[in-house]
């Protein structure tokens, strides 16, 4: 009888410990997995090296797509391009950015560039400053506001477009070495273009904010350029694609109400002139599309404009309640809830794998600017100790909102069927057939306008790395082609560039805290 208690009494020992042990490894994965899932697991004030590394390649791109005189240039096969732009205008349109693989400048995209580089800084500066990237940011930002001062030589006209697309598009070249005629495109008084110069107005209002205290006289300078660019946009209202309906093939605008109100958002940031935020008050219920969540692209400015209006119910006072401001507020919370997989109000406009996909060209646009404006709010309601956002019947938290941003991050750096990253020089597999001329000829080559298609029709890989591109991105079934002549899916856009800055600036640190700036 001793003997068969003392082996009951083993066994249980033996199951207790099994127990035990299964305890243990259950609360191990529980634990693993918490913390994979947690959007805000990078302690405060640590670097997230994946993004930090990728913020730094991602910064290249602006100084790849350079025009004009270079100053300290570090890319090797770049060389001084467009240094008689603008002549025929007896204007120095030299610098500034190309649009993407070609060597057009054309002013409404590039003006939204500087914006969203504008506003990346004023959130973010911090976090590019602690790895070195603040300076070229900002050097970046003026090498295109110089361009911008520049293309406004009167209050009412501003030269919007550097060539001919349609003439353009017919070589294929090195921009060291084109020959070709640089044609001009403006708008005036006659000839409107509400749109591209409320842009305009916007990127100059931003950038004065960043150059506020280390410029203040550039700063001013551009202060007065918004106004005066916001006014004629207001005073001389017209869509610059009805207007000119040749630019309905590259950058057609679908309105030009977005860009009034999102140009008088940042002329009241940057003056805190009240007539400017009466303007998007009394003219919101006309152009703000309110209760109808949309995507934030280069054409559609509203789901930024109602973000960056938020930013005001949260941080300045006297306005947390303001009535003007509501409608913006509640449609910033609709485009929120949107983009939180869990949400009753999800967006069903997604990949199989997560991805936000909204167009075929250029799908990466929308889930790269959808991501960005997720972290801003999610710090906006972290810096105003706000825990909850309801979506309908649902609570969500600022870290649902930094998760979703981090999901689309990581699908845009590899985390994707095609295990590609469509960040150019970012990890292992990336695209090698870029559709960007600079890119793929050599840079000895001296070709003229028609034998460079060689290098376009080329099966090598480009012999020069385009470092920083975000090019357009996969298929809604996730499949992409790398071959250079696939612009739809493989040519880059500098305006993708301001967005994927923005995105892994605030990913670099768990971010606790933004600042206002007004």
């Amino acid at each position: 009888m001793v003997a068969k208690s003392g082996s009951r009494c083993c066994c249980c020992c033996w199951f207790l410990g099994i127990i035990v042990v299964v305890a243990v490894v259950l609360a191990i994965v529980f634990t693993i997995r918490h913390r994979a899932n947690r959007s805000d697991d990078i302690a405060p004030g640590s670097t997230d090296k994946k993004y930090a590394d990728a913020l730094k390649i991602a910064m290249q791109f602006f100084d790849i797509q350079k025009s004009g005189k270079l100053e300290n240039n570090k890319i090797s096969w770049r060389g001084d391009s467009g240094l008689k732009d603008g002549s025929e205008a007896s204007l120095d349109l030299s610098k500034g950015l190309y649009d993407a693989g070609d060597h057009m400048k054309f002013g409404f995209p590039m003006a939204f560039t500087a914006t969203l580089l504008s506003w990346s800084i004023l959130e973010y500066g911090n976090h590019m400053d602690s790895l070195d990237q603040l300076d070229p940011a900002k050097d970046s930002l003026k090498w295109t506001t110089d361009f911008l001062i520049n293309a406004h030589p009167s209050q009412n006209v501003l030269y919007i477009q550097v060539g001919d697309p349609e003439t353009d598009h017919k070589c294929w070249d090195r921009p060291e070495t084109m020959s070709r005629k640089r044609t001009l495109t403006k708008i005036d008084a006659d000839t409107p273009g509400t749109e591209v110069a409320a842009e305009t107005a916007a990127a100059m209002a931003a950038a004065s904010l960043v150059f506020k205290e280390s410029d203040p006289k550039y700063s001013s300078t551009l202060l007065k350029h918004a106004k005066q660019l916001f006014d004629f946009a207001d005073n001389n209202r017209g869509s610059y694609s009805v207007n000119i309906p040749e630019v309905q093939s590259y950058y057609n605008s679908t309105g030009y109400g977005d860009e009034l109100l999102w140009a008088a958002s940042w002329l009241y940031h940057a003056t805190e002139d009240k007539t400017y935020l009466d303007f998007v008050s009394k003219n919101g219920e006309e152009f703000g599309n309110f209760g109808s969540p949309t995507w934030f692209s280069w054409d559609n400015k509203l789901p930024g404009t109602y973000v960056l209006l938020s930013r005001l119910t949260f941080f300045k006072k006297g306005l947390s309640g303001s009535k003007g401001l509501q409608g913006y507020k509640e449609t910033a919370e609709a485009v929120m809830c949107g983009l939180i997989p869990d949400s009753p109000t999800a967006t069903s406009s997604r990949t199989d794998g997560g991805l936000i996909w909204v167009a075929e060209w250029n799908a990466l646009q929308h889930p790269v600017s959808s991501a960005f404006l997720a972290t801003l709010y999610s710090d906006y309601m972290l810096t105003s100790n706000i825990d909850k956002l309801s979506c309908g019947d649902t609570s969500f938290e600022p870290s649902d909102l930094r998760k979703f941003a981090r999901s689309q991050a990581d699908y845009m750096l590899g985390r994707n069927p095609e295990k590609m990253s469509y960040l150019v020089g970012y990890g292992d597999k990336y695209p090698e057939f870029v559709h960007h001329r600079g890119a793929s000829i050599p840079g000895d080559a001296n070709t003229g306008c028609k034998d460079g298609f060689k290098w376009l029709n080329s099966e090598e890989p480009n012999p020069n790395v385009a470092y920083g591109a975000l090019i357009g991105g996969p298929f809604l079934n996730e499949t992409f082609i790398d071959a250079r002549n696939n612009s739809m899916q493989n040519e880059p856009s500098t305006y993708n560039s301001a967005l994927v800055v923005g995105l892994l600036s605030s990913l670099v640190t768990r971010s606790s805290s933004v600042e206002s700036f007004i």
